[in-house]
C-alpha cells in the first residue's frame, strides 16, 4: 500500500505543479484572470485527490491479485479523463468574469495532467514483468 500511496502523492504533487504553472502561463500570456473560478488550492487538491484515487485503483488490483487488469484500469482512467472535460465545457461562469469563452482552454488540458503524469511515473514504481 505504501508504494502505491507514494506513487499517487508524488504524481499528485507533480500534477499540481504542472497545473499551477500552466494556469500562470495561460493567464499571463492572454491577460486573463479566472481566480474566481479556479485557483492554486483547487488545482492542487483536485490533482492530489485524482492521483491518489488512481493509486488506490492500482493497489486494489494488486490486493485482489488482478494485475493483468491494469490495462483496463488505464482505459477507464483515460475515458473518465475525457468525460471530465464536460464540466468546464458546460460551466456557466459568473457575469463579472471577462472572456468566459477562454476558460475551457485553461481548464480542459488540466483534466489530462493527472493521468498523463501518473502513467508517466508508473515505471518508477513497478517491477518489470518477464513474460511467463
Amino acid at each position: 500500500m505504501k508504494k502505491f500511496l507514494i506513487h499517487g502523492i508524488i504524481a499528485g504533487v507533480l500534477t499540481a505543479v504542472a497545473g499551477i504553472v500552466y494556469q500562470m502561463v495561460y493567464e499571463n500570456a492572454l491577460f486573463l484572470d479566472f481566480s474566481l473560478i479556479i485557483n492554486p488550492g483547487s488545482i492542487a487538491g483536485a490533482s492530489i485527490f485524482g492521483c491518489v484515487l488512481m493509486a488506490l485503483g492500482y493497489w486494489l488490483l494488486e490486493h485482489f491479485k488482478k494485475p493483468n487488469l491494469k490495462g483496463w484500469l488505464n482505459v477507464l482512467i483515460s475515458v473518465l479523463s475525457f468525460l471530465s472535460i464536460l464540466g468546464p465545457l458546460g460551466m456557466s461562469l459568473p457575469l463579472e468574469v471577462e472572456f468566459p469563452e477562454m476558460f475551457p482552454g485553461l481548464a480542459i488540458p488540466m483534466h489530462f495532467f493527472p493521468a498523463m503524469i501518473f502513467f508517466g511515473l508508473n515505471p518508477f514504481f513497478t517491477k518489470p514483468r518477464l513474460h511467463e
